[in-house]
């Protein structure tokens, strides 16, 4: 066993010497989607699955790693937090190449991780406390929660109305991180005579504010409209993890709107991140916004 471990640190070693991040980011994401699809255990899986599911499937069914290694110290309904403290070959690489696990693990293994969850269901997060991560903790605390998407495009509605009642264009968005909207806006580009102030750009200026650096990496932007291309490469600047929207520039163009006619995919297909984008939340209500 010992053997094996040594084995997959030099593996290891050697694939964060020879690629970067978001290549080792793609290559895992890809591994994991094509087992969680492989798997029988999909074909069953519940309407509403639970973060404790998603957590087992993880980390026992796909990884392996054995239960008493990852202590479970909270759980609700709709959140689990654990405590990692399993061998672990990345962070015994990471030290051997002097790197830092909150730079690498959150570039290469948290929207990997990620890609995984969304597989069961895509309002299920999984997050990582990076103040306590390996070597620099005891432990790695990580957590997976459920967002209730409708409930927060619904916000991103409310900012939406209220953009009209300023004599704005009338969109709303909301950013997100687990449980916690660390941005909330609408456009303000009429009143403000600023055509860059989309509700998007704003929201996501308040988010990195709020966070106090610039990498959204795990959060999820909600739009009522599918974000123009100015606001898709923001979420690409920004690094988010997911992109929700109500209605599409497509159904948006045919209502009379003025778009660009690039989607969100298109940007994000051409951009070096990987983002999921998921649309047609709560659309019928984000439709008649642009009516």
């Amino acid at each position: 066993m010992k053997d094996d471990f040594e084995l997959k640190v030099q593996q290891q070693i050697e694939r964060l010497r020879q690629a970067p991040c978001r290549m080792i980011e793609a290559e895992v994401a890809r591994k994991r989607v094509a087992w969680f699809r492989q798997n029988d255990w999909a074909a069953g899986a519940h309407d509403h699955p639970s973060p404790r599911q998603a957590f087992e499937l993880l980390f026992f069914d796909y990884m392996g790693l054995p239960k008493d290694e990852l202590q479970v110290v909270a759980e609700t309904e709709t959140e689990i937090v654990w405590l990692s403290t399993n061998p672990c070959p990345t962070l015994e690489a990471v030290k051997a190449l002097g790197l830092d696990t909150r730079q690498i693990c959150r570039a290469a293994y948290e929207k990997s991780a990620q890609a995984f969850v969304s597989q069961l269901d895509p309002q299920l997060r999984f997050l990582r406390r990076y103040e306590e991560i390996r070597p620099y903790s005891a432990h790695c605390q990580e957590m997976i929660v459920r967002v209730d998407f409708e409930a927060m495009m619904r916000l991103a509605i409310a900012e939406a109305k209220l953009s009209r009642l300023e004599g704005n264009k009338g969109y709303g968005a909301v950013v997100v991180l687990g449980n916690r909207i660390i941005g909330q806006a609408h456009d303000t580009a009429v009143t403000q005579r600023d055509p860059s102030l989309h509700a998007e750009v704003n929201a996501i200026r308040q988010a990195v504010h709020a966070l106090g650096h610039g990498n959204l990496s795990g959060a999820i932007l909600f739009s009522t409209c599918e974000p123009c291309p100015m606001c898709s490469s923001l979420a690409v600047w920004a690094n988010l993890t997911t992109i929700v929207y109500g209605v599409s520039i497509a159904e948006t163009a045919r209502l009379g709107k003025s778009r660009i006619h690039v989607s969100a995919t298109e940007i994000v297909e051409k951009s070096p991140v990987m983002i999921e984008i998921i649309g047609n939340i709560l659309n019928d209500e984000c439709k008649s916004l642009y009516e």
